[in-house]
Protein backbone atom coordinates (compact mmCIF):
# COMPACT_ATOMS: atom_id res chain seq x y z
CA UNK A 1 0.00 0.00 0.00
CA UNK A 2 0.79 3.50 -0.65
CA UNK A 3 1.50 6.17 2.16
CA UNK A 4 -0.75 9.16 1.52
CA UNK A 5 2.35 11.21 2.03
CA UNK A 6 4.13 9.77 -0.45
CA UNK A 7 0.61 10.39 -3.12
CA UNK A 8 0.04 14.07 -2.06
CA UNK A 9 3.76 14.94 -2.75
CA UNK A 10 3.80 13.46 -5.91
CA UNK A 11 0.66 15.53 -6.47
CA UNK A 12 1.94 18.79 -5.44
CA UNK A 13 5.22 18.57 -7.28
CA UNK A 14 3.24 17.77 -9.99
CA UNK A 15 1.18 21.23 -9.56
CA UNK A 16 4.45 23.20 -9.78
CA UNK A 17 5.25 25.04 -12.56
CA UNK A 18 8.59 24.15 -14.60
CA UNK A 19 8.87 20.92 -12.35
CA UNK A 20 5.29 19.73 -13.32
CA UNK A 21 5.67 15.66 -13.97
CA UNK A 22 8.30 15.82 -15.37
CA UNK A 23 9.83 15.81 -12.42
CA UNK A 24 7.04 14.01 -10.22
CA UNK A 25 7.93 10.80 -11.74
CA UNK A 26 10.98 10.99 -11.49
CA UNK A 27 10.22 11.36 -7.78
CA UNK A 28 8.16 8.54 -7.51
CA UNK A 29 10.42 6.40 -8.98
CA UNK A 30 12.80 7.47 -6.23
CA UNK A 31 9.84 6.64 -3.69
CA UNK A 32 9.70 3.20 -5.40
CA UNK A 33 6.27 3.60 -6.47
CA UNK A 34 4.87 1.53 -9.42
CA UNK A 35 4.68 3.22 -12.78
CA UNK A 36 0.67 3.00 -13.29
CA UNK A 37 0.52 5.08 -9.58
CA UNK A 38 2.78 7.26 -9.89
CA UNK A 39 1.62 8.23 -14.01
CA UNK A 40 -2.10 8.80 -12.84
CA UNK A 41 -1.60 10.90 -9.73
CA UNK A 42 0.94 13.05 -11.53
CA UNK A 43 -1.03 13.47 -14.67
CA UNK A 44 -4.33 14.38 -12.02
CA UNK A 45 -1.60 17.41 -10.46
CA UNK A 46 -0.49 18.40 -13.36
CA UNK A 47 -3.87 19.02 -14.84
CA UNK A 48 -5.67 20.65 -11.88
CA UNK A 49 -3.60 23.78 -12.09
CA UNK A 50 -4.88 24.18 -15.96
CA UNK A 51 -8.99 25.38 -15.78
CA UNK A 52 -7.23 27.90 -13.31
CA UNK A 53 -4.50 29.78 -15.47
CA UNK A 54 -6.65 29.13 -18.90
CA UNK A 55 -8.79 32.11 -17.90
CA UNK A 56 -6.60 34.23 -15.26
CA UNK A 57 -3.45 33.76 -17.09
CA UNK A 58 -4.16 37.04 -19.31
CA UNK A 59 -5.39 39.19 -16.51
CA UNK A 60 -1.66 38.48 -14.89
CA UNK A 61 0.29 39.36 -18.28
CA UNK A 62 -1.33 42.34 -18.26
CA UNK A 63 -1.43 43.32 -14.44
CA UNK A 64 2.61 42.47 -14.64
CA UNK A 65 3.15 44.49 -17.55
CA UNK A 66 1.81 47.50 -15.47
CA UNK A 67 4.93 46.76 -12.75
CA UNK A 68 7.63 49.21 -13.14
CA UNK A 69 11.64 47.92 -14.28
CA UNK A 70 10.35 44.75 -15.39
CA UNK A 71 6.65 45.26 -16.88
CA UNK A 72 8.38 45.29 -20.05
CA UNK A 73 9.12 41.68 -20.78
CA UNK A 74 5.57 41.04 -19.48
CA UNK A 75 4.71 43.17 -22.60
CA UNK A 76 7.18 41.17 -24.73
CA UNK A 77 5.51 38.52 -23.89
CA UNK A 78 2.33 39.48 -24.56
CA UNK A 79 2.88 41.06 -27.89
CA UNK A 80 4.94 37.56 -29.36
CA UNK A 81 1.75 35.85 -28.46
CA UNK A 82 -0.93 38.24 -30.14
CA UNK A 83 1.52 38.81 -33.41
CA UNK A 84 3.65 35.53 -33.86
CA UNK A 85 1.23 32.94 -32.26
CA UNK A 86 -2.25 34.29 -32.83
CA UNK A 87 -1.53 34.04 -36.76
CA UNK A 88 -1.40 30.50 -36.49
CA UNK A 89 -3.81 28.47 -38.74
CA UNK A 90 -6.56 27.15 -36.58
CA UNK A 91 -6.82 24.00 -38.11
CA UNK A 92 -3.28 23.29 -36.18
CA UNK A 93 -4.03 25.17 -33.13
CA UNK A 94 -4.86 22.03 -31.31
CA UNK A 95 -2.16 19.52 -32.76
CA UNK A 96 0.43 22.66 -31.92
CA UNK A 97 -0.81 23.03 -28.83
CA UNK A 98 -0.62 18.98 -28.04
CA UNK A 99 2.57 18.42 -29.53
CA UNK A 100 4.15 21.90 -27.26
CA UNK A 101 2.82 20.30 -24.21
CA UNK A 102 4.21 16.65 -24.98
CA UNK A 103 7.79 17.73 -25.79
CA UNK A 104 9.27 16.79 -22.34
CA UNK A 105 11.49 20.08 -21.83
CA UNK A 106 11.56 22.60 -19.37
CA UNK A 107 8.45 25.25 -19.85
CA UNK A 108 6.68 22.71 -22.06
CA UNK A 109 4.38 21.74 -20.10
CA UNK A 110 0.78 22.69 -18.58
CA UNK A 111 1.88 25.41 -17.29
CA UNK A 112 3.59 26.73 -21.14
CA UNK A 113 0.40 25.45 -22.85
CA UNK A 114 -1.43 26.85 -20.53
CA UNK A 115 -0.06 30.47 -21.38
CA UNK A 116 0.22 29.94 -25.02
CA UNK A 117 -3.21 28.65 -25.12
CA UNK A 118 -4.09 32.39 -23.18
CA UNK A 119 -2.02 34.14 -26.05
CA UNK A 120 -3.65 32.47 -28.69
CA UNK A 121 -6.89 33.08 -27.42
CA UNK A 122 -8.34 29.73 -26.82
CA UNK A 123 -10.97 29.11 -24.30
CA UNK A 124 -10.36 26.02 -21.57
CA UNK A 125 -12.93 24.02 -23.35
CA UNK A 126 -10.93 24.01 -27.06
CA UNK A 127 -7.58 23.90 -25.19
CA UNK A 128 -7.70 21.52 -22.44
CA UNK A 129 -8.02 18.66 -24.28
CA UNK A 130 -5.02 18.80 -26.14
CA UNK A 131 -2.99 20.17 -23.02
CA UNK A 132 -4.35 16.47 -21.31
CA UNK A 133 -3.51 14.50 -24.35
CA UNK A 134 -0.01 16.45 -24.21
CA UNK A 135 0.44 15.46 -20.40
CA UNK A 136 -0.33 12.36 -21.01
CA UNK A 137 1.88 11.42 -24.10
CA UNK A 138 4.45 13.47 -21.76
CA UNK A 139 4.10 11.44 -18.89
CA UNK A 140 4.44 8.31 -21.00
CA UNK A 141 7.80 9.51 -22.33
CA UNK A 142 9.17 10.56 -19.00
CA UNK A 143 7.81 6.83 -18.12
CA UNK A 144 10.02 5.32 -20.40
CA UNK A 145 12.78 7.26 -19.35
CA UNK A 146 12.57 6.83 -15.84
CA UNK A 147 11.06 3.34 -15.49
CA UNK A 148 13.19 2.15 -18.79
CA UNK A 149 11.43 0.43 -21.20
CA UNK A 150 11.72 -2.74 -19.79
CA UNK A 151 10.65 -1.84 -16.55
CA UNK A 152 7.43 0.27 -18.35
CA UNK A 153 6.67 -3.17 -19.82
CA UNK A 154 6.78 -5.24 -17.07
CA UNK A 155 4.39 -2.81 -15.81
CA UNK A 156 2.22 -3.24 -18.92
CA UNK A 157 2.27 -6.48 -18.53
CA UNK A 158 0.87 -6.56 -14.82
Amino acid sequence: MFALEQLLTLLFVSMLPVVELRGGIPIGVAMGLDFWTVFVVCVIGNLLPVPILIPFAGRVLRWCATWPKVGFIFERIIDIGYNKIGKINPHYLFWGLFVFVAVPLPGTGAWGGSLVATLMGLRLRSSFPAIALGVVAGGIVIGLLSYGVAGLFGALVM
